[in-house]
């Protein structure tokens, strides 16, 4: 899938700080968060570097997106996916939402097309916020 990726010279848990931030100042709230490593550890038995999927919401986008298609509730809240890669560094990866309005979809409208993209715009802001 399409995302906007950064990977940040930062250990997790202050890339996660940092990237939670910079979502804030946005206009996005976290309404979810998966640890996919305690996960799997507590369910397989498996251990994995650390893996959190955050699910970022900006209310203002939520309601005019679900006014205009109530289906759009499939791909929200956007995620957010913070990544351990090692010797302290964090890749962070945030779903473009131009992807996930199918965007080659001939039902989708001017007006959804247009609101992915502004969406797009934001998210790319809260990247450069959070640094590379």
């Amino acid at each position: 899938m399409k995302a906007i990726d950064r990977t940040l010279a930062l250990p997790f848990a202050e890339a996660a700080a940092r990237v939670r931030a910079a979502l804030a100042t946005e206009g996005f709230g976290v309404l979810s968060e998966i640890d996919v490593a305690a996960t799997f550890r507590a369910k397989l038995d498996l251990e994995r570097p650390a893996l959190t999927i955050l699910g970022a919401c900006n209310p203002a986008f939520a309601h005019r997106g679900l006014s205009a298609d109530p289906s759009l509730a499939l791909v929200l809240p956007c995620n957010v996916v913070l990544e351990d890669v090692g010797e302290g560094r964090t890749r962070v990866s945030i779903a473009d939402p131009r992807a996930m309005f199918a965007l080659g979809d001939p039902a989708r409208t001017a007006a959804d097309l247009a609101l992915a993209d502004e969406v797009a715009a934001a998210l790319a802001r809260v990247a450069d916020r959070f640094g590379a």
